[in-house]
């Protein structure tokens, strides 16, 4: 169902591409849109080691949620900062590709659960975190990806 990767050489450990979800702050998030264009947005996620899913939170209402209501299927790209060789001007890139189905999390206790680990992924100021939940929870539309095909690489960009 899914494609090999044609540069399989390239390709990272699934432990390595777990790595970079848990780091990295921020990927693209992709999926239908309008008319069915491919519709790309950027995103904060939180990876859960316990689950093995992707979570988001965002707006409760908007093009993301109605093309999500649409067609679940997505795919969510996420890549390092990268890092130079001595003496080379080439970047190495570390990116994961995430291909799943994604829903509406309608518990609210677990979205009180996404919020938190997103929002300390950026501060650990916790009296912050208190009055997002408290003044912004319920305004708030968090998101599960389930992984069904992740594949990973180092590219070299020279």
């Amino acid at each position: 169902m899914f494609r090999e990767m044609r540069r399989f050489k390239q390709q990272i450990s699934n432990e390595e591409c777990i790595r970079i979800l848990k780091e990295q702050k921020r990927g693209v998030l992709s999926m239908l849109g309008d008319d069915d264009y491919p519709y790309g947005l950027p995103m904060n996620h939180w990876y859960s080691e316990e689950d093995g899913k992707i979570y988001f939170h965002g707006a409760m209402v908007g093009h993301k949620i109605d093309s999500i209501k649409k067609h679940d299927k997505v795919s969510f790209c996420v890549y390092d900062e990268g890092y130079r060789k001595e003496g080379e001007w080439a970047l190495n890139v570390n990116s994961v590709v995430v291909f799943g189905h994604i829903k509406l999390v309608e518990d609210e206790e677990k979205a009180i659960e996404i919020c938190s680990h997103l929002t300390r992924k950026f501060t650990d100021d916790e009296e912050y975190l208190r009055n997002e939940l408290k003044n912004s929870l319920a305004h708030v539309q968090c998101l599960e990806i389930t992984i069904d095909h992740m594949t990973g690489k180092l590219v070299n960009e020279s």
